[in-house]
């Protein structure tokens, strides 16, 4: 019986240890972040809310919700126009004002940061920032959908996809520009999808391409040169 009773002692003992260590280790890095979910402003919208800062700038209020376990966010702000991305540290915040140009498309998301050093990355939301009587807006350059920038892809024949967006809705055309040299000025064709299949390559070659968005008013944008290799 003493046996018995001895063996029962240890095994609970054993168990008890077990799972003690099993939780102090699950809980001594920390709990890592959830995404932040962005408020304002608005994707794909107008922004006028902003404050008065002088002629050329206001001031925006961005706001998301909180995270779960994130204890820091860092909020990045991209000038469409200028490629320009800006980093700012809103602590444990989850508004913060930041004064930019009036008249001018912008990219925002944030990036929420827990105790235990990992990171989290929202989504990434487009706004214009309302100029002074603006009745028509230029339309937001396009995004990149493939090739992927810097991807190696099989020719001979490529396709290329982008997405395109506008505030106004009147986007009438895009224009793409392709070629080898690194500013490519060769217009390869002018349509109203957001892709131009079967472009002519050839192997081992760097390719380089941009797209013109036009609208309506005759208002343009210019993305960013997309660059990918054939093989």
């Amino acid at each position: 019986m003493r046996i018995i009773l001895k063996t029962f002692a240890l095994l609970t003992l054993t168990l008890s240890i077990g799972c003690g260590s099993s939780e102090d280790n699950g809980g001594s890095g920390g709990e890592n972040p959830n995404k932040a979910v962005l408020l304002f402003p608005l994707n794909n919208s107008e922004c006028t809310t902003g404050s008065e800062v002088s002629t050329t700038q206001s001031s925006v209020t961005f706001e998301w919700n909180a995270a779960q376990n994130a204890t820091l966010y860092y909020v990045y702000v991209k000038n469409l126009n200028t490629q320009t991305q800006l980093q700012f540290n809103a602590e444990s915040n989850t508004s913060m004002e930041i004064n930019l140009l009036k008249g001018t498309p912008f990219s925002w998301y944030v990036v929420a940061k827990a105790a235990n050093g990992t990171l989290a990355e929202s989504e990434k939301w487009k706004f214009y920032n309302a100029g002074d009587a603006v009745e028509n807006y230029i339309p937001f350059p396009v995004d990149l959908v493939a090739p992927i920038m810097s991807s190696s892809v099989q020719g001979p024949a490529v396709d290329l996809e982008w997405s395109g967006n506008d505030i106004d809705n009147d986007i009438v055309n895009y224009k793409v520009y392709f070629g080898t040299n690194p500013n490519p000025t060769t217009l390869i064709g002018t349509v109203t999808e957001e892709r131009l299949n079967q472009v002519n390559t050839t192997s081992n070659t760097n390719y380089y391409w941009k797209v013109v968005t036009t609208d309506e008013a005759g208002n343009y944008s210019t993305s960013t040169i997309f660059q990918f290799k054939t093989f």
